[in-house]
């Protein structure tokens, strides 16, 4: 059994693998808010438990076992929002912190039993696709609003950024999953975008929050 803090170290690396296959150790560090020679440690840990592949100097990356580790600690997470989200009334900023708790539960059929309370679902409140129980992801076809072109129309499908700072903004904007917005105008100094949807026929955007909208392009 890992403990809380090698899950948590399994569950960064297995955000940060997301795009690429092998991380650096100050990437980590970055994301955990650890100092170097710390992250260097646990990694050396997690390698003598043939969870990550390491050698000094060089990036590190899950093994398979890691990844199937990693994936279960976010099945976990994301079903653990689903259920705070969907059957006990609370909203998607809120959720996050509970989760993180929850979802160092050793308990196999407590888990199998939230999945089958909430009909097995495929994504999380925030859009983001839930790991099966053998670990495999069927990740969705989006793409950034930053990386959209003026005059297209997507829908917002997932967020890269599930912070609560930032799930509070959206709130504040009433931007919620499967909104339709339309790209009227990009600002070429900064790249923030002028778009519509709903109640809001003119609303900019910022590029920082645009990076952090994954969308599906719909036809109009």
């Amino acid at each position: 059994m890992s403990s809380q803090t090698e899950e948590n170290y399994l569950k960064a690396l297995f955000a940060l693998s997301k795009d690429k296959e092998a991380v650096n150790i100050s990437e980590l560090s970055s994301l955990l808010k650890v100092s170097l020679p710390t992250v260097n440690s646990m990694v050396k840990t997690l390698n003598k438990q043939g969870l990550v592949n390491y050698q000094k100097y060089k990036p590190i990356s899950l093994t398979e076992k890691g990844k199937k580790n990693a994936a279960s600690i976010v099945r976990k997470h994301r079903l653990t929002e689903m259920f705070l989200v969907t059957r006990m009334g609370f909203i998607w900023d809120e959720v996050h912190e509970i989760a993180e708790q929850i979802e160092h539960l050793n308990s196999q059929a407590f888990f199998e039993r939230m999945d089958e309370l909430l009909e097995f679902p495929t994504i999380d409140p925030h859009g983001s696709p839930i790991p099966d129980k053998e670990g495999n992801i069927n990740p969705k076809a989006t793409k950034r609003l930053s990386d959209c072109k003026a005059g297209e129309f997507v829908r917002l499908a997932e967020l890269s950024n599930d912070s609560s700072d930032f799930l509070k903004f959206l709130n504040s904007r009433e931007l919620n999953l499967g909104v339709i917005i339309e790209i009227k105008s990009i600002e070429p100094y900064d790249k923030s975008m002028l778009v519509g949807y709903l109640n809001h026929p003119s609303e900019t955007l910022s590029q920082i929050v645009c990076e952090s909208l994954m969308v599906e392009v719909v036809k109009k």
